[in-house]
């Protein structure tokens, strides 16, 4: 019964979720229905306690980001940076390799350590003026930002920054550079199979002469406005502030440790000091400043295109970071729930049975990933719950933790972007499209993603490269 509780409210999450129902309304509703059924007194202190206290935490780490990344994306895309980029790589690759083009933007900033949603905001001023250019349907803009900046360089290829990559090195005592091989392969495995799908549709499209506009539920939704100004900007300045990001987010994430050391006690005035670990908030920080001067560049830059509109642009692009946060947040919330509730410790024990120990490890990151619709909630109570069970199995059968590293990394990308993921309910909203819109893309990006996972794994297998 326990079970049943659990799969009924991740179940209507979905469905409202697909539906295009507010996550931010019905995360909380669908949680609280799972503690109603289990145990109706629980229900006020959950929503105090896990929710709300998850919430929160969520918030305060990463508005700040989600702020700085829509208002980078905004002035990007009123000062004409964006077009003109779209300009010169449209003249680099030819028209019909805009999907590529936009893959490969995404995954220079998140391979770079750019948070996938400050990604998010960043690219699709670019993405949305490519396909409205080359009058590819605006419907699948999600699945082609997915696959730059969700997939391979999350968690697949070595040495990644993002936190689905660093999480495994406390576990498992292993660096980010863990198994590169089976990294480099499965990124490869993701890259063909991903641009091979995105190009069917796209050649589908053509076929049925369909455009930008075609197909969608409702009118275009947070377009980006046209650049009015004749002359384009070069495009080596209008990089340069893509370039600025990527270098300083690698710089202020080497010299923050180095500055504050590994804890810092923080005294303001005459107040009790307070501990903050460094290591937790090194990479956000970093992410916060270079996302700040960015802005600053350009709208130094750009100063005089950018001058009237920037304050209309600048509060729509705080509201769009304020719903996307919560989107995410409220997520963040309900899966905190779920990982309190009796089923979800059925779930996790039933996973334990699976023999082998790679599948097993696969599996059970993968299935709390979609369960919580977290990629880095998932693995993070999977290996908190059986990471001792998955190093004993694996001694036994002489694998190493390496290897376990990649897999539960790679895993926890897979079926995490269910239509209840906040990155996914993020990316939607962001550019303006709903799920009946696109998701069918993303979900084939998920399928391709969880498959490249047991991809890696058999090729450990049959190689013993690792």
């Amino acid at each position: 019964m326990n079970v049943i509780v659990l799969l009924l409210s991740l179940g209507l999450l979905i469905l409202i979720a697909y539906r295009g129902f507010s996550v931010i309304l019905f995360a909380p509703l669908c949680a609280l229905l799972a503690v109603l059924l289990t145990d109706p007194i629980q229900v006020p202190p959950a929503y105090l306690t896990i929710f709300m206290e998850k919430l929160a935490g969520f918030v305060k780490l990463y508005f700040p980001v989600f702020m700085l990344g829509a208002v980078f994306g905004k002035v990007i895309e009123i000062s004409g940076f964006s077009k003109s980029i779209v300009a010169s790589v449209i003249k680099l690759f030819g028209p019909q390799r805009a999907m590529l083009s936009i893959v490969i933007v995404c995954a220079i900033l998140t391979y770079g350590g750019v948070s996938l949603f400050v990604v998010v905001f960043a690219v699709y001023p670019f993405a949305a003026e490519m396909f409205r250019q080359t009058n590819i349907p605006k419907r699948l803009i999600p699945g082609t930002i997915a696959l730059g900046a969700f997939t391979f360089t999350m968690d697949s290829l070595p040495g990644t920054p993002q936190i689905q990559n660093i999480i495994p090195t406390s576990f498992f005592q292993t660096t980010t550079w863990a198994a590169p091989w089976l990294g480099v392969v499965g990124a490869i495995f993701i890259f063909i199979c991903g641009m091979g799908y995105l190009e069917f549709r796209r050649r589908q499209a053509i076929r049925d002469g369909k455009g930008y506009t075609s197909d969608l539920v409702r009118p275009l939704e947070n377009e980006p406005e046209p650049f009015e100004h004749e002359r384009l900007p070069n495009p080596f300045v209008a990089l340069s502030p893509l370039v600025l990001v990527f270098v300083l987010n690698k710089l202020f994430t080497d010299m923050i440790p180095g500055i504050y050391g590994s804890t810092y006690q923080f005294l303001l005035g005459t107040g009790k000091p307070t501990p903050i670990e460094i290591g937790k908030v090194a990479a956000i920080w970093a992410v916060q400043g270079a996302l700040l001067i960015g802005v600053l560049t350009v709208v130094v830059l750009a100063w005089g295109p950018i001058r009237s509109k920037f304050a209309e642009g600048s509060k729509l692009a705080v509201g769009g970071a304020l719903l996307a946060t919560l989107n995410t947040a409220s997520e963040y919330g309900f899966g905190g729930v779920i990982a309190a509730l009796p089923g979800f410790a059925v779930v996790a024990s039933l996973l334990q049975s699976i023999p082998n120990p790679l599948i097993n490890e696969a599996i059970t990151v993968t299935v709390l990933a979609g369960i919580t619709g977290s990629a880095s909630g998932g693995m993070s109570i999977a290996l908190a719950a059986m990471a001792n069970t998955f190093i004993e199995n694996a001694n036994a059968a002489g694998i190493p933790l390496e290897v376990l590293h990649r897999v539960a990394s790679m895993a926890s990308g897979g079926m995490d972007t269910l239509p209840h993921n906040g990155a996914v309910i993020t990316l939607l909203a962001v550019t303006g499209l709903t799920h009946r819109d696109s998701y069918r893309d993303i979900f084939a990006i998920t399928i391709i993603k969880t498959a490249a996972v047991f991809f890696v794994i058999a090729f450990f297998y049959l190689t013993g490269i690792y």
